[in-house]
């Protein structure tokens, strides 16, 4: 029996086939997954999951896909693991770290997403799979596609870091760059989606591609003894995933695996040069007003109409939340601290959800009793210009290969 039942305006509730289409012709609206949770329930439990190899697989039930995931077999089940030294500067008792930086093989939670819809697009028979990108999805089609046999080609802002192009680059995909931001991307590439009929991951294999930030939070849940933290905070570019991870809660009580009602805060991030959501948040609307031109030393988080945002809104309001936008200096001293603390080099989106924690913390919207997420979803070599433009990291002393030499660094350094 299919798990699958078909796709649902997320609007008007407007049933489709499973088809690679992702808005509704009716009323415009996003197209979502839906399920069949009481066939779900019969086949899924802790300890059929537990039997499983650890990676984003165990939970395929919950996977968009009919068959066995051809695309992505290693992805997922990174690190959770409690952060004493962070949680002690900050005044918080109980914070984890969920640590995708190390996801495999392209070092972001995208691995997740592409694992998801490339397996979905050849299910439907595609050949040629493309992305609009900030960067990790661009690097995560690549890789997975070049393992898939499968053809790619990835559009992007030619301004991105160089670690992110030659992230892409490396595995043979087309890379083309576009002069203007990643909103003139996405816009032509629904062009050439509609022209060339090519599985774009993003536009119309999208509903599927969305489902894969959902192993994120199974394997939060999972890794935390089968609960629910108490807050956790989200970095945001489209919006996607602190809705995903959210559903991902609520599938989770639905299908017996936990008991619920979802009583997560949850809290939302992005950078101060491109931040409709965070502004939204904080206004009290429920509508964002897109951002025409971002600029923020975030470039992976820097969507000026994110695609989700309404949804994301929703959820932290509803959920109780918040949301902050810290500037480039605090993404970047984020980014220095979590290193510091934790040993964790995250790139510049996980730089401002340590940001957003340090300001959540700091005006008392965290109880500081509480069990803290903060999620980190990209490593910190793909964006190497945030640190050496921002810091001084790159300043260090050089002395000869003499003893005396090192004595008198030494002696200096520690009376300084």
């Amino acid at each position: 029996m299919a798990l699958v039942k078909g796709l649902k305006c997320r609007e008007c509730g407007r049933p489709f086939e499973n088809a690679p289409i992702h808005v509704c012709e009716y009323c415009f609206g996003p197209l979502e997954i839906t399920y069949d949770y009481d066939e779900i329930k019969r086949r899924i439990s802790r300890e059929v999951i537990a039997s499983r190899p650890p990676n984003m697989w165990r939970y395929r039930e919950l996977l968009p896909i009919d068959g066995d995931p051809t695309v992505g077999q290693e992805v997922g089940f990174t690190p959770l693991f409690r952060a004493d030294r962070l949680g002690k500067a900050l005044g918080l008792k109980n914070l984890y770290i969920k640590n995708d930086a190390v996801n495999h093989p392209t070092l972001s939670f995208k691995d997740r997403v592409v694992g998801v819809a490339l397996s979905k697009a050849k299910e439907f028979g595609f050949t040629t799979v493309a992305c609009a990108s900030t960067g990790n999805l661009a690097n995560s089609v690549a890789a997975n596609a070049a393992r898939a046999g499968l053809e790619a080609y990835v559009f992007m802002p030619a301004d991105l870091e160089q670690g992110k192009i030659i992230g892409t680059r490396i595995y043979g995909a087309h890379l083309i760059g576009i002069s203007g931001n990643y909103d003139d991307v996405n816009r032509l590439c629904s062009e050439i989606a509609g022209k060339y009929g090519w599985a774009f991951v993003n536009i119309n294999i999208r509903p599927y591609y969305a489902e894969g930030s959902k192993s994120f939070g199974y394997e939060l849940v999972e890794q935390m003894g089968w609960k629910l933290p108490d807050e956790i905070v989200v970095p945001m570019a489209g919006g996607s995933l602190i809705t995903k991870i959210h559903k991902s809660f609520e599938e989770m009580i639905r299908v017996g695996l936990i008991r619920g009602p979802v009583g997560t805060r949850f809290h939302g991030a992005q950078g101060s040069g491109c931040a409709p959501i965070v502004a939204a948040v904080k206004a009290r609307m429920d509508f964002f007003k897109p951002v025409k031109d971002p600029k923020t030393v975030a470039k992976s988080l820097a969507i000026g109409n994110p695609a989700d945002g309404y949804y994301a809104i929703r959820q932290i309001r509803s959920s109780g939340g918040w949301a902050e936008d810290p500037t480039d200096e605090e993404i970047v001293e984020g980014m220095k601290l979590l290193a510091r603390t934790e040993g964790v080099f995250t790139e510049t989106a996980g730089g401002v959800t340590i940001g957003a924690l340090k300001r959540l913390a700091a005006e008392h919207r965290i109880d500081p009793d509480a069990t803290v997420v903060a999620c980190i979803t990209g490593n910190g070599l793909k964006t190497l210009e945030a640190i050496t433009a921002h810091s001084r990291v790159m300043e260090y002393p050089v002395i000869p290969a003499k003893l005396e030499a090192f004595d008198a660094y030494f002696a200096s350094s520690r009376a300084a």
